[in-house]
């Protein structure tokens, strides 16, 4: 069981990191149902399987909506970033870093929340780790919904730990919907001229 945990925090850690170096929008909705696959699984953990796949539906209703949103896009929303950086390499740099430092911070947290399990702190950590990664290198709204979305999936795992509420676990549920409205609203409203 310890094995497959860890195989899940790996996965969680190669998802996360894709969505990072990614460009293609359906690579990045494909990564993003596999990260929900894992947090399924993380908090499938303290949860009962019932209310763990609320998880797992709520995130691919979620892809669901961001992707037919996409799809009806005549061109790709800003295309061009020209916020640095830009490189995959200083991405996959950057994302190293954060994954060194969960590594270092699990076994504390671990002494400060005991009970958890070393590989639900660890996946948990990671996402809300290269989340935030992913939200401070971009502007595009596309992207800063999968961002907020892993941050909250990193969140959602380490909470479902400490409380099996179901109202908790619907209202996270209605987060989740509400940010893949909200960006499939941000992709289709016509950008301002931008004044010269």
């Amino acid at each position: 069981m310890t094995i497959i945990a860890w195989i899940v925090v790996g996965s969680v850690l190669f998802t996360s990191a894709g969505l990072l170096i990614s460009r293609d929008w359906r690579l990045e909705l494909g990564l993003l149902g596999l990260q929900y696959v894992g947090v399924f699984w993380l908090t499938n953990q303290h949860w009962p399987i019932s209310m763990a796949a609320i998880k797992l539906v709520t995130g691919w209703m979620a892809i669901a909506t961001l992707g037919i949103t996409r799809l009806n896009l005549k061109e790709a929303p800003d295309a061009n970033e020209q916020f640095w950086p830009q490189g995959r390499l200083f991405r996959l740099f950057s994302a190293g870093i954060v994954t060194v430092i969960v590594i270092t911070v699990v076994p504390r947290v671990e002494e400060i929340i005991p009970g958890i399990g070393l590989p639900v702190i660890s996946g948990s950590l990671i996402l809300m780790g290269l989340g935030m990664l992913h939200l401070g290198m971009t502007a595009q709204p596309f992207r800063v919904i999968l961002g907020l979305l892993t941050v909250l999936s990193g969140f959602e795992a380490l909470y479902a730990a400490l409380e099996s509420s179901i109202l908790v676990a619907a209202m996270l549920s209605v987060v989740n919907l509400g940010l893949a409205l909200v960006g499939a609203y941000l992709l289709t409203v016509p950008k301002p001229e931008e004044s010269v």
